[in-house]
């Protein structure tokens, strides 16, 4: 997903407004899809496994997750060529760095003992397999627990899904170039895990 803002901004400083338009959907699609992946999948196994600090983990991740959700929800309604847009996503991304990191270097070395190698290399295969089925928007008024997140899930899917067919994605050669420049790039937590010890 930071790639996809990265480019993002490069169609911005272009002055590439459908350019810009296309690569904030492809990371809304993204940022949608994860967020409901983790709702479903890993929040539940850290309430389970880790006891009562699991549960306020989780609670300040699905918290987290909300704030995102409204902003995503919002830009559907901006323009892209709008300064409001622009500063929206800048505040969404700053949000996502900071949580994602989060996760990364507190979150998943506390579950990931507590539930063993062979049941975290399961959740990884549940969390990718469940991304393939939930919404692909933000839906901000929507349960963020199952059952209820995963029985709303199902029913937006299938809408979010049609609306994708009329809206703009980037091109293959587009996503091709993103993909070669990650190569390249260091996005995650690396340099956070290792000042942390783990």
């Amino acid at each position: 997903m930071y790639e996809y803002h990265d480019q993002y901004k490069r169609a911005r400083e272009r002055g590439d407004v459908p350019a810009q338009e296309r690569w904030v959907r492809q990371l809304t699609w993204e940022i949608a899809r994860h967020a409901v992946g983790e709702e479903i999948v890993v929040y539940p196994l850290m309430e389970k496994h880790l006891g009562d600090q699991g549960r306020k983990l989780a609670d300040h991740d699905r918290k987290e997750h909300q704030d995102v959700k409204q902003n995503l929800y919002k830009l559907e309604s901006l323009s892209p060529s709008s300064a409001e847009y622009h500063s929206l996503i800048e505040q969404t991304m700053a949000s996502l760095h900071h949580h994602n990191d989060d996760e990364e270097i507190k979150d998943l070395p506390l579950l990931e003992p507590a539930i063993g190698e062979d049941a975290s290399k399961q959740a990884a295969l549940s969390f990718k397999k469940t991304k393939k089925l939930v919404p692909t928007r933000a839906h901000p008024s929507a349960p963020n627990k199952p059952p209820f997140e995963t029985l709303v899930g199902l029913l937006e899917a299938p809408i979010d899904k049609v609306k994708d067919w009329f809206a703009s994605f980037p091109t293959e050669d587009e996503m091709h170039g993103a993909k070669e420049e990650l190569k390249t790039r260091d996005h995650d937590a690396a340099a956070g895990r290792a000042a942390a010890g783990h």
